[in-house]
Formats: C-alpha cells, structure tokens, sequence
C-alpha cells in the first residue's frame, strides 16, 4: 500500500513548492497497473503491445516496455519518432495512415524501425504500394477489422477484406496481419457484457486471419485491443498481441465500467483553493478545463462524476464532492448529495486532487508529470510528448 505524502516530509514539502495546477502521478500505483495487466495476457499466451497514447512520455518507457524491441502501440508518428530516438524498435502507429505520413513513416524504416502502419480501404492500399514502388521502400501494413461497428475497419467477413490483403500481398508494400480495436466496449457496464465484447473482439480478428489464410495469403500478427476488453479476455486463441494504454492510468470512465477501482487511478490534477461562495456552497479552485480538460466522458455512465472526483492531499476521495463546472482556469467544487460543505475545512491556499474523466485528454493538457514514488522516497518530472 502506497503510504500518505504526509507522512513524507521532505516529499511534502517539494509537493508544496510545484505551482497549482499540475498533473501528479501515484508511481506505485502507475508501476502495479502495469505489471497487473502485462502478467494477465501475457498468462493467457499472448504479447502485450502497450499504447503510448496516454503516457506518452519517454521516462515512462522504461517502466511500460522491458526491452528495446518490446512491442509498442502509438497514435501519432511524433511518439513513434520520439521512442525510435531511445532506440525503441517495434512501433505500430494505430491510426488510419494518411499518405502526407508516408515519408516519416519510411525514414523511420530506414532508421532500423519496424514501423507499421494501418488501412482499411482499397484506396490507402493502393496509395501505399504507390509510394513504396516511388521511393524503393517496402512499409509494413496492417488491416483494421471493425469488429462492433464503433469506428473504423471492415467487417471480417466482408470481401474486401481478402482484396486488400491481395493487393498488398503482391505490391511493393508488406501486409503482416490485422488489427482490431473494441470501442463500443466503452459502453459496457455489466461484467458479463464486457466478456461478451472481449470474446467478440478475439472472434472477429481470428475469423479475419484465418479468412486471409484460406486465400493463401500469410497473416503473422493479429492485433487487438482496448482497456476495457484487456481486463475481460477469458482466452487468447488465435491472438498474438493485445494493445491497451489508459490502463497505465486508468481514470474515471474505467472506474465506471468496473474495471479498476478509484483507488487504481494514477494521475490526477492538483490544484489549489482560491475561494468560496457561501450562499451556493461552491469551492473555487485554479484548475478548469485548460488543467482538467472538458472531457465529460462519464456523462452517460450510471454515475455522473461531473468534471472529476475530489480527493484530499494523500488521495482519499472526499465523498459527495465533483467539481461540476469549469471554466478555462477556474474550477467549482459542490457537494453533488445534498450535503453542506464544511467551507472552513477548505482555506484559501490548501490543496486538492482533481480524478480525471478521461487520464489521455487530462494528461495532454499538461507538458510534464510530477512522478512521486512515495514508498521509495523519490520524485521525478517525465516529459510529455507533444505534436503530432
């Protein structure tokens, strides 16, 4: 158990130096979301492609891969370049691949980098081999499989499928598998439910792999993933790798679907009292959405969580208490169960923990993490990535 920054003197006061608002990571409780998902999928026989996208930072790789030719999953080509710089070999970059990104993606193969990309058009085949055949280069590619009509992919049975994989097969570029990712997931609040989606995740991309095999056609890597599933997945057959990323945090919107609890989450926003209305109850505080973001992604769970959940300076939620409603650099608090807040126990000055909604919008709205390990007596500043 992660102890209280109270009864760390001298964290505590470097904690009372950093200016408010700041992003605050729990390093225990960052370190034991790692190991706890990494020992699960790895147990059920298959690797874990861990997504940068919400820590996105360089000092947290060592901690969310084990080697430099770990596998891992990016959202934009400026993490993928960022962890090519630290040597880190094996990246999908897992957004549909625009051909303006075609030129970094192929500097990065020429670095050494097994960089993979994403499609699931004719079209972005066609403009794949294109740019392979004009500048000699050979891009491995991935087809994304829409495996509950959330987004993006093509269905597995669709015939296209076999199509697309035809033309990368015999063009310039090189097809390696299928990738796909469980987005309606986010909208399961029962467990069973969550198994369901997790058990239809592995089935639609085992069904698009073996389809692609029947016509002859190699498919070595099949890819899926979300927080939500990796936390439900009852086997792995026919998988190789399974991608997640807010489970490095977690946050409020997992918290909701029952896939962690409040006490999983890692980061939060600390922020400072800056005053009080008496007549409606409210707390003001410094941090609004520039610190918290808008995302008002627990909106429609079973439990509203406004803005974020109050918790005080060693992390224990303060019952009743959202902040519930921002503006660009304020924030309200308000008891959300009709009690009265104790105004007096709030002075001007003190000091809160904000739980975000959403730990990857939260997090982008900061340009470093304040990392304390609270148990080893240690304290860090990561960098965030940013850009595109």
């Amino acid at each position: 158990m992660t102890m209280p920054i109270s009864q760390r003197p001298a964290l505590l006061t470097h904690y009372q130096t950093i200016d408010t608002p700041f992003l605050y990571v729990n390093k225990p409780v960052f370190i034991n979301n790692l190991q706890q998902l990494r020992s699960k999928i790895e147990g059920l026989g298959a690797n874990l492609r861990p997504h940068f996208k919400t820590v996105r930072a360089l000092e947290a790789a060592e901690y969310l891969l084990p080697t430099k030719d770990a596998p891992v999953t990016v959202s934009t080509v400026k993490e993928a370049e960022a962890l090519a710089s630290k040597g880190y070999t094996d990246i999908i970059y897992a957004v549909g691949i625009a051909d303006t990104k075609l030129p970094r993606i192929a500097q990065l193969q020429a670095q050494g980098i097994h960089a993979r990309v994403i499609l699931d058009s004719l079209e972005q085949a066609k403009q794949l081999n294109h740019f392979c055949e004009a500048h000699q280069c050979s891009i491995a590619a991935l087809i994304e499989i829409d495996c509950d009509g959330h987004r993006g992919g093509i269905p597995p049975e669709d015939p296209k499928l076999i199509e697309i994989a035809q033309l990368l097969e015999t063009g310039a570029a090189d097809f390696q598998g299928v990738l796909t990712h469980a987005g309606e997931s986010y909208q399961c609040f029962e467990q069973q439910a969550l198994i369901a989606a997790a058990e239809n995740e592995v089935a639609a991309a085992a069904l698009a792999a073996e389809r692609i095999r029947q016509a002859g056609i190699a498919c070595p890597i099949v890819s899926i993933g979300s927080t939500p599933t990796a936390q439900s997945y009852q086997h792995l057959d026919g998988i190789t790798e399974v991608r997640a990323g807010v489970y490095t945090f977690f946050d409020l919107v997992m918290a909701g679907l029952n896939v962690c609890q409040l006490s999983d989450i890692a980061a939060s926003v600390v922020t400072s009292v800056i005053g009080h209305n008496h007549d409606k109850n409210w707390i003001f505080v410094d941090a609004g959405w520039m610190a918290l973001s808008a995302d008002r992604g627990t909106a429609e769970q079973p439990k509203d969580c406004g803005y974020g959940l109050v918790c005080d300076t060693n992390g224990q939620v303060l019952t009743g208490l959202q902040v519930i409603t921002v503006n660009q650099e304020h924030g309200i608090i308000q008891a959300t169960d009709g009690n009265q807040i104790d105004l007096s126990l709030f002075p001007v000055g003190s000091r809160l923990h904000i739980l975000p909604n959403h730990a990857c919008a939260t997090a982008s709205m900061h340009a470093q993490y304040h990392v304390f390990d609270l148990n080893n007596n240690d304290y860090q500043i990561w960098n965030r990535i940013q850009g595109w």
